[in-house]
């Protein structure tokens, strides 16, 4: 197939992730093998904000995918001041952002307090968002910025040991499912040294079972509906596309339910600072995990900006991102591409 577009874009959004942004000085990550750039991770935010805001399209809105500030703020007592700092550089751009929750940000909050916070979108968009029923703590959500496109924002915390009081039933859970697998007095030690059981760490978490009977929900209505369907979260779902000790806990059970769906054609996530794609052969599904942030030197960058068309996205990739291709498998009833 041609991979040059059709004319120009439906629509263009950002991409970012693991800003991790705090005032210190540069540091390393827990195994001290890779250096992270504190400060300058706002400079990066301010880079991508500039090409965003000068391109010849300007983004409909921003997919901020987690870790938007460093749980170091929390020792420092920082919290407040780093998130204000950094969301004033998103403000400066005028675009909506679409805010995913990563372990950092319940580093420094509490649940209760993100869901009353601005890092929850479905409090602060002007556009219509439909979440999980109400009365849940989940934070899950879904919008169509065009007809035809649908993006779902999902809870890859849902069940974890972060940002839940340890008194709490919900802790409880979380604890039950890490301890089957890990052992180890420090539970960000991943339990084994390779393999899949390395996910079942503190800084990894699940997707309940009522937010995945609401994905569920929203995939058949889109599957009716003939929509192209986009998912995000913190945390990669498939094992091909990250470093596995990044992987949801319970990941099998998310891919089990997009390749039960027709609808969906992309999974975007962050949290492994490498990044990582692969393209699910069952499904033609496009997993891309975007590089942080956080990990990239202040004389490069990591943000992506994606054009949508109705057959593909194109990913163009600036410093550690890489630009793609992402085609989209055809659905039964689709029309054959126009001839150029």
């Amino acid at each position: 197939m041609d991979d040059r577009p059709r004319g120009p874009p439906l629509f263009t959004f950002g991409v970012i992730a693991d800003i991790q942004y705090a005032d210190i000085d540069d540091g390393y990550n827990y195994t001290r093998t890779r250096r992270r750039y504190y400060r300058s991770s706002l400079q990066l935010l301010r880079n991508a904000q500039k090409s965003w805001s000068e391109a010849a399209v300007k983004p409909e809105f921003i997919l901020q995918l987690g870790d938007i500030i460093d749980g170091f703020n929390k020792s420092h007592g920082a919290s407040d001041r780093a998130l204000d700092a950094v969301l004033t550089e998103f403000g400066s751009g005028r675009v909506e952002v679409h805010h995913v929750w990563g372990n950092h940000e319940f580093y420094n909050f509490s649940r209760s307090a993100l869901l009353s916070s601005r890092l929850n979108s479905t409090l602060h968009s002007e556009r219509r968002l439909s979440g999980v029923p109400a009365g849940s703590e989940t934070y899950a959500y879904h919008f169509s910025p065009v007809p035809g496109f649908t993006f779902v924002v999902l809870d890859a915390y849902d069940v974890s040991l972060l940002g839940r009081d340890a008194s709490s039933q919900q802790y409880s859970a979380a604890m039950s499912v890490v301890r089957e697998h890990n052992h180890n007095q420090d539970l960000n030690c991943p339990p084994v040294s390779g393999g899949l059981l390395q996910r079942f760490t503190m800084f990894n978490g699940a997707f309940g079972k009522e937010q995945l009977d609401w994905l569920g929900s929203v995939l058949s209505w889109a599957d009716d509906k003939r929509e192209r369907v986009t998912i995000v979260s913190h945390l990669p779902v498939h094992p091909s596309s990250t470093d596995v000790i990044c992987l949801a806990w319970n990941f099998d059970e998310l891919l089990a339910l997009i390749r039960s769906h027709r609808s969906v054609v992309c999974f975007m996530a962050g949290h492994d600072h490498d990044g990582g794609y692969h393209q699910d052969q069952d499904t033609g599904v496009h997993h891309v995990t975007l590089p942080g942030v956080i990990e990239t030197p202040p004389n490069s960058d990591a943000f992506g900006t994606v054009s949508v068309y109705e057959d593909r996205m194109l990913l163009e990739g600036s410093g550690r991102i890489t630009g793609r291709v992402l085609l989209f498998q055809p659905t039964p009833g689709d029309a054959e591409p126009a001839a150029i």
